[in-house]
């Protein structure tokens, strides 16, 4: 062990402890009359003991910790190492002392050393929990906390290490019944749910801090609205969620955000089986600039490959993902290529420099108003770049090739959905013939990617609104960026080729609750400070998402987040002839034209059914 200046001053004061733990015991044993050969015993035994005592202790790491932060592990350290040092002191004295320690002194001996260098050890610790601490009047708010598990124990700690200048905690929200009326850290149980209100407005409650990681989103939503009728400031300390995503590394409170109010649940990854096929690969991952793409860029980092290859069409997104991966990941061996998809001789190209062994493809036209306005480049983008992308794979021998897919490609009302399932069924067919694993992975949206809801509402909300949805009924699937690619990754582990994966979306959400929680969220009040308008069904949409065809029915898989539909049959010859068409014609295409191809390909693709069953709704 290396001394510094703290051990050294450790080993004094300990040196003295256990010399004034010795003097006790025998004061003690013999009421303050010791017998002079004890005493004398003692005299001559002390430096031995003394010594044996600072060896142990320093075998046992008493030197090298920081005591401040100490907990159970290091109060079992001290009484391992007393244990084993008193026992070594008496032994020694009982071979080579004169007079050996009558036991009821060993005891007390052990007792007192124990008691003495815990104390002295746990002073700081206690010191930093705030025994002393005392409020300093009018600056801290006064916070409740709902949560009497490990996340409030968590919440508390972080507000004495402050000495409470973020907040003071005057009492804890729980509904077990077996925690009433009890303390954890020192602050009460105020009761359960239907008692916040009540606890507010009685201790003057300014701050709630939301301290329940592992509840559903329909419990924080019901919390959520509890508090807001009170006035208070809202705040939550998020679950340790998502490792992989790199988004929580500490304790954080922060303001409640509409991801916990869907409550999605952990994703388990199979470390193994992923690390299996992307460990020391060549990795591709097209659409790197964009929302899904980027973030498979970043878990793909974790998983040490041989090189990730980072391509995309935009160059602004590909260098603001290109910085941060080589700030975040220096070990990483990255490439970039600005490519489009559409450009067969480039894709070709780049596939035959690097040889990737996986491709992950989520280069794709995704805004359905937009693509009805241009269905010919959806055409080009999402069926033209599918195929160059795929069979180039297959001509370079790539192992496993994934495709990125949409709960919009089933029964597709929009051109956008119907270009997607066409992609579907272009893996499909290729893995029928060729050795390359080709899979497709779909679900619904994603919180938080560009164009989406989230970040429109916010903009909306930015000016003042008034806040647009389209129909009271209509309703999506939603999920976070990070649990999307994780999903993603582990459906790519698992494939045999031709699956199509459905990953678990949970239950859909009505957009307008959406909008009214983002509202309540941002501090306002629906249709007080902010307006909320309907604007009608956009052309291509539905009122409500599919993740399967009537045909189709699912299977489980080992995953309980993963699920593969059912296999169908695929024209071959349909599809290759629309592929040859748009290869052809591209932005020549006329839009009865290209509804008309869709249609002859894609069985239930009816393009404006949305708005029939719209006007169904509104009617009943």
């Amino acid at each position: 062990m290396i001394l510094n200046r703290k051990s050294v001053y450790l080993m004094f004061i300990d040196a003295i402890l256990v010399n004034l733990a010795a003097f006790g015991s025998f004061y003690l044993r013999f009421e303050g009359n010791i017998p002079e050969e004890y005493f004398l015993t003692y005299y001559h035994t002390a430096w031995a003991g003394t010594l044996i005592y600072l060896v142990v202790f320093s075998l046992f790491g008493l030197y090298n910790r920081l005591w401040q932060y100490a907990s159970i592990s290091e109060l079992l350290s001290i009484l391992y190492a007393v244990t084993v040092g008193t026992g070594s002191v008496v032994i020694v004295i009982y071979f080579l002392a004169p007079m050996r320690y009558p036991n009821t002194v060993s005891v007390l001996f052990w007792l007192t050393t124990t008691f003495l260098i815990g104390g002295s050890r746990f002073l700081g610790r206690i010191l930093q929990d705030g025994v002393f601490n005392i409020r300093i009047p009018g600056i801290p708010k006064r916070v409740l906390i709902i949560g009497a598990g490990d996340a409030g124990a968590l919440g508390i700690r972080e507000l004495k290490n402050t000495n409470y200048r973020e907040g003071y905690p005057v009492g804890i929200i729980d509904d077990a019944p077996q925690k009433q009326k009890l303390k954890l850290m020192g602050i009460p149980v105020l009761g359960t749910r239907t008692d916040i209100q009540r606890v507010i407005k009685v201790h003057k409650v300014e701050e709630v801090i939301i301290a329940m990681p592992s509840a559903p989103g329909s419990v924080i939503r019901d919390i959520t609205e509890i508090c807001e009728k009170s006035g208070v400031v809202i705040k939550i300390i998020p679950g340790i969620y998502n490792y992989f995503s790199g988004q929580v590394d500490t304790l954080k409170i922060r303001e409640v955000q509409i991801e916990d109010l869907l409550g999605r649940e952990q994703v388990n990854l199979d470390i193994q089986e992923v690390a299996g096929y992307l460990a020391g690969e060549v990795v591709l991952v097209t659409g790197a600039g964009g929302s899904i793409g980027s973030e498979l860029c970043r878990q793909i980092c974790r998983f040490n490959p041989e090189k990730l290859i980072v391509v995309g069409r935009g160059e602004n997104s590909i260098f603001d993902i290109e910085q941060e991966l080589r700030t975040d990941c220096p070990s990483v061996n990255l490439t970039t290529e600005i490519l489009d998809v559409k450009d067969r001789e480039k894709v070709e190209l780049v596939f035959r420099k690097y040889r990737p062994g996986v491709v992950f493809h989520a280069a794709a036209h995704k805004h359905v108003p937009l693509m009805e306005r241009n269905p010919e480049e959806a055409l080009k983008n999402n069926i033209l770049g599918t195929y160059n992308v795929a069979e180039i794979s297959d001509l370079t021998q790539v192992k496993t090739f994934v495709l990125i897919s949409t709960d919009k490609a089933i029964n597709p009302t929009s051109i956008m959905g119907a270009t997607k399932r066409v992609a579907e069924m272009i893996i499909q067919s290729l893995d029928k013939r060729s050795q390359t694993r080709y899979v497709a992975v779909r679900f619904g949206n994603v919180l938080g990617s560009r164009g989406s809801v989230i970040p429109t509402f916010k903009k909306q909300i930015a000016k003042g609104g008034p806040v647009t949805v389209t129909h009271p009924e209509m309703v999506r699937y939603f999920m976070t960026i990070p649990e999307a690619s994780q999903l993603v990754i582990q459906a790519g582990a698992m494939a045999h080729g031709g699956e199509v994966f459905i990953l678990d979306m949970g239950k859909p959400v009505r957009i307008v609750d959406l909008a009214r929680d983002l509202i309540r969220l941002s501090g306002f009040e629906v249709d007080v400070d902010i307006k909320l308008e309907f604007t009608g069904i956009r052309p291509g949409e539905k009122l409500y998402e599919e993740l399967l065809t009537a045909e189709e029915g699912t299977t489980s898989t080992r995953h309980q987040r993963i699920f593969v539909a059912k296999a169908c049959e695929v024209d071959v010859a349909g599809v290759e002839g629309l592929v040859q068409r748009v290869r052809e014609k591209g932005s020549c295409l006329e839009r009865d034209e290209i509804v008309g191809e869709l249609g002859r390909v894609v069985p239930g693709f009816q393009q404006g059914t949305a708005k029939r069953d719209a006007e169904s709704v509104s009617a009943r």
